[in-house]
């Protein structure tokens, strides 16, 4: 069976920095996955382009479109690799308002890489004072390893350490996701089931 990470990338820009550091993460994790004789499915959830659903969702309560499938592949994923720009010493709105939307307990016990870039490296606590924090809420298993980048780490000598850190944390994801029993396929991949006959909006006005 398909191991399935899920990339939650949370990147304003097109390109953006917090995409490249995704990718990277998730081709560093495939490649220790397959060292482990692990076959692997990677998805990128790129947050940008559901930015009005996800507002709507939590105006009505109510997902739709690509977020359905957004939120379906992480309640199936054996791993999650989440990667946020920082703003104002935190993760953006846009990353935290999706993780809102997940039904408490959808990452539980799923193993977690958490990343962040920012314009310098001042802001790299940022990992660990309020990222560690929202998924220890959520009940997630977060590496020990965090991967924080700096405009100056891309393009540069400090690469390589870069490189070193991503390499630690994508083993440590691996280590994690192998040594988890693998658990049965989702017969309803898209999430979609429970969205079949909805229930009539008069009736909930009149709860």
């Amino acid at each position: 069976m398909t191991r399935h990470v899920v990339v939650v990338s949370a990147g304003l820009g097109v390109p953006s920095s917090t995409r490249l550091l995704a990718d990277r993460l998730a081709a560093a994790t495939e490649a220790s996955l397959a060292a482990l004789g692990e076959s692997v499915a990677t998805r990128i959830v790129e947050l940008r382009p559901l930015a009005h659903p996800l507002a709507d969702h939590l105006l009505t309560g109510f997902p739709a479109g690509d977020l359905v499938e957004a939120v379906a592949a992480i309640r199936r994923a054996d791993a999650v690799i989440a990667v946020t720009p920082v703003f104002s010493a935190s993760y953006s709105g846009l990353f935290k308002s999706f993780f809102d939307v997940l039904e408490p307990g959808t990452l539980a016990g799923t193993p977690v890489l958490l990343a962040a870039t920012a314009g310098t490296a001042r802001h790299s606590l940022a990992l660990e004072h309020a990222l560690r924090p929202l998924f220890a809420y959520h009940r997630a298993l977060t590496v020990p390893t965090a991967v924080f980048a700096a405009s100056e780490d891309f393009g540069s000598a400090a690469d390589g350490r870069l490189a070193d850190r991503v390499a630690r944390a994508a083993g440590e994801l691996a280590d994690l996701v192998a040594g988890r029993p693998l658990g049965p396929e989702d017969p309803d991949p898209d999430g979609l089931d429970d969205l079949d006959e909805p229930e009539p909006f008069e009736t909930l006005l009149g709860r």
